[in-house]
């Protein structure tokens, strides 16, 4: 396995600057020859929104690598299936899709005819589109996200499963251990051959779809998505260990023996550490016992953070309701309250405030009704 990554300062979107540094990125880290290959570019693109508000991989930067394929001589595909995923979905708001036009690279509806892959445990539906490619090249995010507290590499392969399938795996995978151990058999399974993170802007606070933007000025490239997540997850602010997706796939020992083991290219780590990096809080009750006790005492369980809806933010709209893996929300015929919330079916996998796009959810304890 290659232990490979190059990190290399950058500040604005340029498409220039963008392209250059990942033709360096990609050699210094021995990305696969593509000459003669038809590649599928695989951005993040959670909810198709204004590139601003950083839910989604840069349209730039997705610009930018399919140029660089294009000119090492591959056919580039491009696609992704967000949260909410209807059929004909294009990317539109996000910019993606006039990038496609733009190159001429092809966009790819991942919810046609869908493949059954097996993964450690049972089977999973995964877009076609994974077999019919010779390689696929992956553009997370540099983001938080409240279960998975950061997410990278590991967990944008999780797009390649189309439209609510998403939904099902929560259902399936009901903590944050559980989940990252699903998302590193998704990636055994189908794993793609590079990997290159959007840093330039990321996204602090409650990720994946209601944080903050925030400059990181950073572009990160390997081939191996756990060394890739270990060091962007630090320059965040968090130990690696504690993402569920890393630890998950570090005591694997797949793609990782040990953290002395990464080839690193770029500035002095401590250089580009970024302090004040507002991270989701980390979950104390991983103790199996106290799990019990708050999981049978009502008043305990309101301890958790946990979705809260304003309602005075909710304008209907139901993505909250059709994204539910296990119908813990239900719509009302209100128009104060749009939809409610019954807690003790209510998972905390958080997908309702990932599609939310009014910050009507807001993850936090609620105490005394507060």
């Amino acid at each position: 396995m290659n232990n490979k990554i190059a990190v290399r300062k950058c500040n604005e979107y340029d498409l220039h600057e963008i392209f250059d540094l990942i033709s360096d990125i990609y050699k210094k880290t021995d990305g696969p020859d593509v000459k003669g290959k038809k590649v599928l570019v695989k951005p993040n693109i959670l909810t198709d929104d204004d590139p601003s508000k950083c839910i989604s991989t840069n349209p730039v930067v997705v610009e930018a690598m399919i140029r660089f394929l294009q000119s090492e001589g591959a056919t580039v595909l491009v696609g992704d299936s967000p949260a909410v995923h209807t059929q004909k979905f294009k990317g539109e708001k996000s910019g993606i899709f006039k990038v496609c036009e733009t190159t001429g690279a092809k966009w790819i509806d991942f919810m046609v005819n869908p493949i059954e892959k097996s993964l450690r445990k049972g089977k999973i539906r995964v877009a076609a589109i994974v077999d019919q490619v010779d390689l696929i090249i992956s553009l997370p995010k540099f983001k938080n996200h409240e279960l998975v507290y950061f997410t990278g590499a590991i967990k944008n392969t999780f797009g390649i499963v189309p439209g609510f399938s998403k939904g099902k795996q929560h259902a399936l995978h009901q903590d944050r251990s559980k989940f990252g151990e699903f998302l590193v058999n998704l990636n055994e399974a189908v794993t793609p051959d590079y990997f290159l993170m959007d840093g330039i802007m990321g996204m602090e606070g409650p990720g994946p779809g209601r944080g903050l933007p925030v400059k990181v000025g950073l572009l990160f490239g390997s081939t191996n998505p756990l060394i890739l997540d270990i060091i962007a997850s630090r320059i965040a602010g968090y130990e690696p260990l504690v993402v569920p997706t890393s630890r998950a796939a570090f005591f694997r020992k797949k793609w990782l023996q040990s953290e002395d083991e990464i080839i690193y290219d770029g500035p002095e780590m401590s250089s580009i550490i970024k302090k004040g990096f507002k991270k989701v809080p980390i979950s104390t009750t991983n103790n199996i016992a106290l799990k019990f006790v708050m999981k049978r005492i009502k008043f305990l369980k309101k301890l958790e953070r946990r979705p809260v809806f304003i309602h005075e933010n909710c304008t209907g709209c139901q993505k909250c309701v059709n994204i539910c893996p296990v119908q813990a929300i239900l719509p009302l015929p209100s128009k104060k309250t749009h939809i409610l919330l019954t807690d003790k079916k209510c998972i905390r996998c958080f997908c309702c405030s990932e599609v939310c796009t009014d910050n009507a959810v807001e993850i936090r304890r609620k105490v005394f009704g507060v």
